[in-house]
């Protein structure tokens, strides 16, 4: 199995530093052929001015060869640090992400197919506030909504499985031993990577929205919002992919 393990933190001596490499050392440990792409360390270029790039296309290759991406960062404003979005808009090319046409049909496929389609993707994520405040009922909404454009608008747009992500909260108020617990709870995670359930993200098929991409009026009739595009009703999702069409 191969990886690839995505950093987006200005420092490598960081919380998210000593994860990255605690999570990357397991996962070799393992028998995983790890590639790691540290973006402040490397001088990635975030910004998007024209398409492609020789730095651009070293990163698709890794990307390509990976069953696993891993992204890493703080959870800054409720999202990515600018240089990770930055990695993600000039890599997710079209043609290589997204755009990528059925030659059955011609058409694009996307959420739940794709040009990244059979790989899983995990985001490591450090948060500075409480527990309770990244859960449903909490201030900020559950993590998985907060990252929403990641997790279904990125991964499962373009074929991921899109893994719930393995939030660290209260990231500034670490001693050593809960480093140890926080090391071994992503060892353990790591572990059973490839086979957790992923996101049951429903795909892009006729079963579930019609042509304006809405969701069929008879499933989950009485919900609103994004939880209604998460099937719970489906079985759960295994190894394989489901192609159907300021803190520390």
């Amino acid at each position: 199995m191969r990886a690839l393990w995505v950093l987006g933190h200005p420092d490598e001596r960081s919380l998210n530093g000593r994860l990255r490499d605690v999570g990357v050392a397991a996962l070799r440990r393992a028998g995983w052929q790890v590639d790691e792409s540290d973006l402040h360390r490397d001088g990635f270029d975030p910004v998007l001015v024209t398409e492609g790039g020789t730095d651009v296309r070293a990163e698709q290759d890794r990307l390509r060869a990976a069953d696993l991406l891993v992204l890493q960062f703080p959870l800054w404003w409720y999202g990515m640090p600018a240089i990770l979005k930055g990695w993600v808009d000039r890599v997710f090319e079209a043609g290589f992400a997204y755009d990528v046409l059925d030659p059955a049909t011609g058409r694009a496929r996307k959420y739940g197919d794709g040009g990244l389609a059979g790989k899983r993707a995990l985001v490591v994520v450090t948060a500075g506030d409480r527990p309770g405040s990244l859960e449903p009922r909490g201030i900020s909404g559950s993590i998985e909504d907060v990252l929403w454009p990641l997790l279904h608008g990125t991964f499962w747009y373009t074929g991921m499985d899109a893994l719930r992500p393995h939030l660290v909260t209260r990231a500034r108020e670490v001693d050593a031993e809960r480093m140890a617990l926080l090391e071994a709870e992503l060892i353990e995670r790591l572990g059973g990577v490839m086979t957790e359930t992923r996101i049951p993200y429903r795909p892009l098929t006729d079963e579930h929205y019609d042509h304006s991409i809405r969701l069929l009026p008879h499933l989950a009739p009485e919900g609103v919002g994004l939880e209604v595009h998460v099937d719970m009703a489906s079985p759960p999702g295994g190894a394989g992919s489901s192609r159907r069409a300021a803190d520390s």
